[in-house]
């Protein structure tokens, strides 16, 4: 195998950038609050700029995420932004709006751009139209199962990404439907943070072990899935098909955690590229990963094996 996928992780602060660079990752996912959703946390220009160094002194790369719904407020806030991350020599970003296509091209025409359309991108012809547009990669829908994923790549004229590891997003408004919630029960906020630092979750009555993580920010209310994909045992159906990126979603989760998953998975990655005929999944690649796994998340397949119904 010529060629390795990259392996991309998101950082929730330098520290942890750091930390999982040395532990195998081969690109960063950041950004700033008021341009990306649901990341792991939040870096101004001079943290940019920072985490920059760091993965370009690693030979890795370092992605910003632009996949906010972007507003009118923002529209008039976004050039500047972009122009300054593309002259702090950011590899790339994320995108759902064409708005920010629009900026990038003119402010930072040589940063690429990921079209990340959540649950939207999931056939390769629009893909390639947004390829068309001047998009260099697609963010797979995490909807799509394993047969959809490896049968898109080959007709793909833009790389793919998929999501192998980590929570995903299973409800978003743009409502403070938490907030709202509260004042309707007479319970307005304490004053306290409804972010993710609070730890609030849903549990509903007919599934009562599974709690599904919520918070609010200026983007508004997200709510997470209850378990945790993780495609680490059949991973080498997505090194075989060919796909580009591996991302490791590390949002809610300790550095600890994220580390020792970068690892696992970059032990795999190293093995099917040195022999791929001879390569075999060891279930002990698990361990590390299990001994720090939130004992009320389940790891799961996600919808890699799930039939779709359209």
């Amino acid at each position: 195998m010529n060629n390795k996928p990259e392996l991309l992780a998101t950082a929730a602060s330098l520290e942890e950038a750091a930390a999982l660079l040395d532990a195998g990752a081969t690109a960063l996912l950041i950004g700033d609050d008021r341009f990306g959703m649901r990341l792991a946390g939040h870096f101004s220009l001079e943290d940019t700029a920072a985490a920059v160094k760091l993965a370009h002194d690693r030979g890795a790369k370092l992605y910003v995420s632009l996949n906010g719904l972007i507003s009118n407020k923002m529209l008039a806030e976004l050039p500047a932004y972009v122009k300054a991350v593309g002259a702090l020599g950011v590899d790339g970003a994320d995108f759902g709006d064409p708005a920010v296509l629009a900026a990038v091209k003119a402010e930072a025409p040589g940063m690429k751009l990921h079209w990340n359309a959540e649950m939207t991108s999931t056939n390769y012809a629009t893909a390639n139209y947004w390829g068309s547009k001047g998009a260099s990669r697609v963010v797979l829908a995490r909807e799509l199962n394993m047969d959809e994923l490896t049968e898109m790549v080959p007709h793909l004229q833009v790389e793919a990404q998929v999501q192998v590891h980590g929570m995903t997003n299973i409800y978003h408004s743009k409502r403070r439907l938490v907030a709202s919630y509260m004042s309707h029960q007479g319970r307005p906020s304490d004053g306290g943070s409804l972010g993710k630092e609070r730890g609030l979750f849903l549990i509903e009555a007919e599934r009562p072990n599974e709690k599904f993580p919520v918070y609010e920010d200026e983007n508004g209310t997200h709510i997470m899935s209850s378990d945790d994909i993780c495609i680490l045992e059949d991973l080498h159906f997505l090194l075989k098909a060919g796909v580009h990126s591996l991302k490791i979603e590390g949002l809610l989760k300790p550095a600890a955690y994220n580390i020792a998953v970068v690892k696992a998975y970059r032990h795999a990655i190293d093995l099917y590229a040195a022999d791929p005929a001879e390569y075999a999944f060891d279930e002990a690649w698990m361990d590390a990963i299990r001994v720090l796994q939130d004992p009320e998340r389940e790891l799961s397949f996600g919808f890699f094996y799930k039939e779709q119904v359209y």
